[in-house]
């Protein structure tokens, strides 16, 4: 790919400092952009994020560290928004450049809370971006694992296979895998509603079912999650792909999903906001259990999961009770 390209990373945390690596590999330079002074005192000191991924040693000579949004959307052609969907909108509104002629790159799992909106449809209707300059990037992929250097795979969805494909190249390497995809809208619901399963599968873990009862859970979830995508946006995909049933799975079993750990610990009696305490991450499962809820009562698909979830974590109502009766309508 051509060096003229130039990349920034917007965010701070785990997965933005997964693709900071990813994109290290390939690029002589990129732009990083995190609000945390600290951190970036510390990664120009010292090589690593302080606070996600340390194992993960930069070299500072191809890092433009910055704490203003604005220096790092002016620097690059390419943006990946990296940061939890619940804070998007206010980083946004710290911007005073245009985002005109950039291409951005969704590398987040939500649902925007401000404009119920998956992030690229936010991006097209608050800021005009045309859709053939909005991508997602999409698992298969935990951040640890990245780290530690274990065979991932990615899938890179745009409008445009070009940007796609020169997306997929910058971050593929030696245990990166990428490939593209035409679904945008498709691949980035997936990314947010295997988080609402994943919590689903840790209260079920917190609750004390076994892993016969797990199996038919993700069995449904991926039914379920079908039937809501066929809903919002029509066509042809296949949902066993990588892009949608890997990324379920691997985020409602993974010992490194934060949103089923965020279940787990609501099965186990937690209230949300004492899980929330708890956890030194966002679990985007949280905020995107009220927005696809509230987005299906327009679009009417069959969801027991979705609304198991929902009435515990919304509506106050007794975990084990609702479970109970959320086992009656699988299969």
């Amino acid at each position: 790919m051509s060096e003229k390209l130039k990349f920034a990373v917007i965010g701070g945390g785990s997965w933005a400092t997964a693709i900071a690596k990813m994109l290290c590999v390939n690029l002589s330079e990129i732009a990083w952009y995190m609000r945390n002074d600290s951190a970036i005192e510390h990664i120009e000191k010292y090589k690593h994020n302080p606070n996600y991924l340390s194992s993960v040693e930069f070299d500072t000579n191809k890092l433009k560290l910055t704490n203003n949004i604005n220096e790092a959307i002016e620097y690059a052609d390419y943006i990946i928004f990296a940061i939890p969907s619940a804070f998007l909108d206010a980083e946004l509104k710290n911007m005073t450049v245009s985002l005109s002629n950039k291409i951005i790159f969704s590398a987040i799992k939500g649902i925007v809370p401000e404009t119920s909106l998956i992030v690229g449809e936010h991006f097209h209707i608050q800021y005009d971006i045309p859709y053939y300059n909005i991508g997602v990037i999409t698992g298969p992929c935990h951040a640890e694992e990245v780290a530690l250097e274990r065979l991932s795979y990615l899938t890179i969805a745009c409008g445009d296979p070009d940007k796609a494909k020169t997306v997929a190249k910058s971050l593929s390497g030696n245990y990166i895998k990428a490939k593209i995809s035409d679904d945008i809208i498709g691949t980035e619901y997936a990314a947010m509603l295997k988080n609402i399963y994943s919590i689903a599968a840790g209260i079920a873990h917190g609750l004390g079912y076994g892993d016969n009862f797990q199996s038919v859970l993700m069995s449904n979830a991926i039914r379920e999650m079908k039937k809501f995508i066929r809903k919002v946006h029509k066509m042809k995909r296949n949902i066993n792909d990588s892009a949608y049933l890997g990324d379920l799975l691997v985020t409602g079993y993974s010992v490194f999903s934060r949103n089923r750990m965020f279940g787990n610990m609501i099965g186990k009696g937690y209230t949300v906001k004492s899980a929330m305490m708890e956890m030194s991450m966002v679990a985007e499962g949280y905020y995107a259990t009220k927005s696809a809820y509230k987005l299906n009562q327009g679009y009417g698909a069959k969801t027991p999961i979705i609304d198991a979830v929902y009435a515990v974590l919304y509506e106050g109502k007794d975990a084990k009770s609702v479970f109970r009766k959320l086992t009656e309508s699988l299969d």
